[in-house]
């Protein structure tokens, strides 16, 4: 006959592992409640006793029922990683088979992209549907999309390219996709499958264009078919995987009447600008990163009369421009041999044999500056182009830097003296806490006095006015009251200002 402490420890070893824990008896020490168990039992600590009976706490039922629910949930998560791993595969079986149809016509420049879209989608649905897995309209939806995507796009950032409120796409990684929506930034859930099918997407980019990123050219400049400047790093440069920067250009470029109405500009400044340019006035455009120069260069050379001959020049082609008189010309980097590379410099003394009426840089940024300047001093007048800078008399100190990498050895005052007689009005732009945009300088360059250029501003932003309650800045343009000199300058253009525009109480 076993001992009642055997049947106790049978009793116990037979119980749940996660059921619950039985109060302790005071008696024993046990973990067992013993209530049927006879006293003397107990006592003697053996006996005949054939039943015992072990009576769980009153909360039994519902701790029983929580790890229930506990169990179940992981059951529950897997089923919907297998449903979403499904789909994945469905993707890449789908796409392979796509692919394998179509492959040839993929890649053929001559047919139409509307034709290459229909047909890419039209033997989609054909291959989805001989597809032996059932799939809910929902997920078939997404599959085309997602596929159609991929293939005729650029993947996950493919929608947001799409989307008008979307200003600005960046991807740190295969796995980080951020967006700047009305001059914020927000991270987004979409990503890519791996770092092969990011870099499969910035060569499909750079590609089309002609330019190459690989280990031995690890950044490239590109662009988009609709103008959209595209940047790449990728390893070893990129230590946490490829990055691709995207700043997109709007399908309907941005007129003047636009930037009136977002507020970076003012009616009487738009009239004063659009003079300055009808009067051939060589201006520069200023700012920092992402303030707008390329916006404001696009909307000042709207400005130019169709009778004149421009001639562009960029990196990376963005302007967009409407005159029909137009040539455009793109630096080339160099080739996988390090030969071959056509830089801005060269471009810009290529295009004064051209019979320009206008010289167009995109930015400059090096030696091209002393050409440029050349070009501005030497019967080219119009001519515009941009720079980064924090501000007026920043941008001249920029510009005499930029000369000197020329490397001609020229005295400081030398340069000065070209700058001050080649540059007539420099246009800052300025990129506000609240995303805003706005000009914030216009300002003439007037001569040399001394070894010092004098500048006088002739409209400036006035902030008094502070914020509103959203952090938007609530300040202005302002005239200064000064007329500026080149009015004279632009009166031999057969131009004229009014006189109006630069009276102090005018908003």
């Amino acid at each position: 006959m076993t001992s009642l402490s055997d049947r106790i420890a049978a009793a116990r070893r037979a119980a749940p592992a996660d059921g619950p824990t039985p109060p302790q008896d005071p008696a024993t020490g046990s973990g067992e409640h013993r209530a049927d168990v006879p006293t003397d039992a107990r006592a003697a600590g053996s006996g005949t006793v054939d039943t015992v009976v072990i009576a769980p706490p009153a909360d039994a039922a519902p701790t029983t029922t929580n790890a229930r629910k506990k169990a179940d949930a992981p059951v529950r998560r897997t089923l919907g990683g297998s449903q979403t791993d499904r789909i994945e595969e469905l993707k890449g079986s789908v796409h392979a088979e796509l692919l394998q149809q179509l492959g040839p016509h993929l890649y053929d420049s001559e047919m139409d992209q509307d034709e290459l879209d229909q047909r890419v989608r039209t033997v989609l649905a054909d291959v989805i549907s001989s597809q032996d897995r059932p799939l809910s309209s929902g997920d078939r939806a997404r599959v085309t999309q997602e596929i159609s995507d991929d293939i005729l796009g650029y993947g996950p950032i493919q929608p947001f390219l799409r989307d008008p409120d979307v200003s600005e796409v960046m991807v740190n990684g295969y796995d980080s996709i951020w967006l700047e929506k009305n001059g914020r930034l927000t991270p987004v859930d979409a990503h890519f499958v791996d770092e092969a099918h990011l870099r499969r997407t910035i060569d499909k980019i750079v590609s089309r264009i002609g330019r190459r990123v690989d280990e031995s050219s690890p950044m490239v400049d590109a662009r988009l078919p609709d103008g959209s400047r595209v940047n790449a790093v990728v390893p070893p440069l990129a230590v946490d995987g490829s990055a691709l920067t995207i700043r997109k250009f709007a399908t309907d470029p941005l007129t003047a009447e636009d930037l009136v109405k977002f507020g970076s500009l003012t009616p009487q400044t738009r009239d004063f600008l659009d003079a300055c340019v009808r009067g051939r006035l060589n201006i520069i455009v200023s700012g920092s990163t992402g303030a707008g120069k390329t916006t404001t260069l696009n909307v000042l050379s709207s400005f130019i009369p169709d009778d004149e001959r421009i001639v562009t020049i960029e990196d990376a082609a963005e302007l967009q421009l409407k005159q029909d008189h137009v040539v455009r010309l793109e630096s080339r980097p160099a080739n996988i041999e390090g030969k071959g590379a056509i830089s801005i410099r060269d471009l810009v003394k290529n295009s004064l044999r051209m019979r320009p009426d206008r010289v167009i840089v995109g930015e400059v940024r090096d030696a091209s500056a002393l050409d440029m300047l050349q070009a501005m001093n030497t019967g080219h007048d119009g001519s515009i182009c941009t720079l980064h800078s924090n501000g007026p008399r920043d941008t001249l100190s920029r510009m005499e830097t930029m000369v000197l990498m020329a490397g001609m050895d020229l005295p400081v005052r030398a340069i000065r003296e070209q700058v001050a007689s080649a540059v007539d009005l420099i246009v800052h732009q300025t990129r506000f806490k609240d995303g805003s945009r706005r000009i914030t300088h216009l300002t003439e360059v007037e001569r040399m006095e001394g070894d010092v250029i004098t500048l006088q501003d002739i409209f400036v932003f006035d902030n008094t006015a502070g914020f509103d309650a959203e952090g938007r800045t609530l300040g202005r343009l302002r005239a200064t009251g000064l007329r500026p000199k080149f009015l004279e300058k632009m009166a031999y253009a057969n131009v004229t200002v009014d006189p109006m525009l630069f009276v102090t109480d005018r908003i």
